[in-house]
């Protein structure tokens, strides 16, 4: 007889290791209570702990990945500029 695998929604894991965070009970308790198994509590609240900074860092992220796929597009742009202009150039050069 197999078991099926319980899996969690990262909302469940996040309240889990928020409570694990605030110290106000026991890894034990809360995992009784959310009915999971205590290493579980604790690998969610050093995932938790381990992720913060990447929080943080996101805001920043984002604009630096804008700003790459802004320069992305304007480097592609000045390639085919480039290539246009070497074209033509070539299409001009032999009537003068």
């Amino acid at each position: 007889m197999s078991v099926k695998r319980r899996r969690f929604s990262a909302s469940f894991k996040s309240e889990v290791a928020l409570e694990a965070l605030k110290n106000n009970k026991t890894i034990n308790e809360i995992a009784a209570e959310r009915r999971v198994h205590p290493n579980q509590v604790t690998t969610w609240k050093k995932q938790a702990v381990q992720g913060l900074p990447k929080v943080f860092e996101e805001g920043h992220g984002r604009k630096d990945s804008e700003e790459e796929r802004l320069a992305e597009r304007l480097y592609e742009q000045i390639g085919r500029l480039k290539v246009e202009l070497d074209w033509l150039k070539k299409k001009v050069s032999p009537l003068t």
